[in-house]
């Protein structure tokens, strides 16, 4: 890594507010196209546009998914569009190049039915892990939470009066969303009165103070065990989906959604106008009179 990739990841961490997963995902990219930018006897910060499109056919004949390159792509326009931006250089190398075609893809939804099973079967979860699991399902089903925002949720998040929450969302970003009577209750009842005063809604002995991300993992994958599901169809951004599918199959649109999940880009959100379209097109099937 050379002083203009490090300064570009501080700039990321300082002035975007990007995490800590994200700043490791965008080192880990630079660095692998620095290793390739230095064969060609330059530093990253020096790669000509030949070298970038060079660098994409090479991930492509490693066998690299056509989303993990276009991934990749998207840190390299972002740093060299600082470079330009800063007066580095003059031009950016990815300017021309298109990003890989990425193949069309469905949210992994659980069915309506599913989700119902799923909070079952966290209520049969032994001891206190029950009254947890269904909390956790019950809030990231209900609320579209990220589980960064879902562990990182304050003591006196909930209370009876609001049927909305803040949420420090991605990039620092405060938005609303919504928690039923049902979730709150549930979340409430998990944290009961915690060995000692905790800030935090999900306490534990973790270094943070709060739940881990892992754990809820495990507690979610826990409960599809009980409920008789498959653990890898369930997780944290798997409840997220199903929020979001769910809500468009019921008649939301998708600027109302793009506000629920906290997408800065709109463009983020149109991943779930296929569920609309297939409601659309059931609806012509059914209601109009020429569809038979």
């Amino acid at each position: 890594m050379d002083r203009h990739a490090d300064a570009f990841l501080e700039m990321l961490a300082a002035e975007r507010g990007a995490s800590r997963n994200t700043i490791a995902a965008y080192t880990a990219d630079l660095e692998d196209f620095a290793t390739h930018a230095r064969q060609h006897g330059l530093a990253p910060a020096e790669a000509r546009p030949e070298v970038v499109q060079s660098y994409l056919r090479g991930l492509a004949a490693a066998g690299l998914s056509a989303r993990t390159s276009a991934r990749r792509l998207s840190a390299l326009r972002q740093f060299f569009r600082v470079l330009a931006r800063e007066g580095v250089r003059a031009d950016d190398p990815t300017e021309l190049t298109e990003s890989p075609r990425l193949p069309a893809s469905l949210p992994k939804a659980l069915s309506e039915e599913e989700v119902e099973r799923l909070i079952a079967g966290a209520a049969m979860l032994a001891g206190k892990r029950g009254p947890l699991a269904v909390a956790l399902v019950e809030l990231l089903y209900v609320s579209g939470l990220r589980v960064s925002e879902l562990v990182s949720l304050s003591a006196g998040a909930l209370r009876a009066d609001a049927p909305l929450i803040a949420v420090l969302g991605k990039g620092g970003k405060e938005r609303l969303v919504p928690v039923s009577a049902r979730a709150r209750d549930a979340a409430l009842a998990a944290r009961g009165k915690p060995d000692k005063p905790s800030r935090w809604l999900f306490p534990s002995r973790a270094a943070g103070g709060h739940i881990t991300r892992q754990a809820v993992g495990v507690v979610l994958k826990d409960a599809a065990i009980a409920a008789g599901l498959d653990p890898e169809r369930v997780s944290p951004h798997v409840l997220r989906h199903s929020f979001a599918t769910h809500l468009l199959g019921r008649g939301a649109d998708l600027r109302s959604l793009q506000l629920l999940l906290g997408h800065a880009d709109i463009a983020t959100t149109q991943i779930y106008t296929k569920v609309l379209e297939e409601r659309l097109r059931k609806l012509v099937e059914e209601h109009h009179p020429l569809a038979g």
